[in-house]
């Protein structure tokens, strides 16, 4: 867990807050997207969760810890923290990036070696091909998957992710966000993950915490933000779809009727979401989509209907 209570930071010579008496909690292994106009004090925020930047007043707390309490150096080293440019050691390895904060405690060899190979299999890429390359050897999304692997090399309880994936290309982007969001989920980690993007912040999020001008507007979990912004500001950051938005956070399975479509209806998978459903429904002039699972067997149906409904309804 991580606790933000009433925390500021002023620098001198400024003419306010760039954090401004923010109060925030992230449950034990949930991820909260931290979003908001440039300058508004996202990646202030999580630079002072590990004391890279020092908060003015208030106090941080990492599972429990007052990280002010903390020698500054053991902290890190319990953080994991991934940054857009990756800051991947150019003149070490793949495997000896990743093996950094192990080696720094001290790990045996032998469990080192295994570590850095459990993490590359996890960020899917072949030890065998990858622990022996050089990071200018390696593609934006390739370099990456190295960084999320060495922040998670010591298995920190808490990751810090400073816009990651906005170096790389829009499709690989996704892929990333994707895999990024199963593999803390799996892991159970807790995450505080800065992106300027209203889409991965939703997408990403199991908390989206939007801020404007230092300060914290409405922290709630994606489905509520969008069904429910606090104001007008919040409304319009995140957009006038706000309900095609919150469709993308519904599978289609979770919304499909256990009954059967037309023998010419369009198909659609079940771990689609409902955003992309209504895109093929609407391609096809269609009223009704048949549901299929992973090998193709029909296991219900979706209409323009039921995606209303799902639109309509209150968080």
């Amino acid at each position: 867990m991580i606790e933000l209570r009433a925390v500021s930071k002023r620098f001198p010579g400024a003419a306010g807050h760039a954090v401004d008496r923010l109060t925030l909690m992230v449950p034990s292994g949930k991820t909260c997207a931290l979003i908001g106009p440039s300058g508004c004090g996202k990646t202030t925020t999580i630079r002072m969760v590990n004391r890279l930047i020092e908060p003015t007043s208030g106090q941080i707390l990492v599972e429990g810890q007052d990280v002010m309490s903390v020698d500054p150096v053991q902290l890190r080293r319990r953080i994991g923290y991934v940054i857009q440019q990756v800051g991947l050691f150019p003149h070490m390895t793949v495997a000896e990036n990743v093996a950094t904060v192990p080696r720094l405690l001290r790990w045996p060899k032998k469990r080192i070696v295994q570590r850095v190979e459990e993490m590359l299999h996890l960020v899917g890429l072949e030890p065998a091909e990858f622990v022996h390359r050089y990071p200018r050897h390696l593609s934006g999304g390739q370099r990456q998957r190295v960084g999320v692997a060495r922040a998670l090399a010591a298995d920190p309880p808490v990751m810090l992710m400073d816009e990651p994936f906005g170096a790389v290309d829009p499709v690989v982007r996704s892929r990333l966000q994707g895999e990024f969001v199963n593999i803390m989920r799996d892991l159970k980690k807790t995450v505080v993950f800065v992106t300027h993007d209203v889409d991965e912040a939703i997408r990403m999020g199991d908390l989206v915490a939007i801020m404007k001008d230092g300060r914290l507007l409405q922290c709630d979990p994606p489905d509520r933000l969008l069904a429910a912004p606090k104001d007008t500001f919040v409304a319009d950051f995140v957009g006038t779809d706000r309900a095609l938005k919150r469709l993308a956070l519904v599978k289609v399975g979770e919304a499909a009727e256990p009954l059967q479509a037309p023998p010419d209806a369009p198909s659609l998978l079940s771990e689609s979401s409902l955003r992309d459903a209504l895109a093929v429904l609407l391609a096809h002039g269609a009223e009704t989509a048949a549901v299929v699972d992973s090998a193709g067997a029909r296991v219900g149906r979706l209409s323009l209907g039921t995606i209303r409904e799902a639109a309509a309804r209150p968080a």
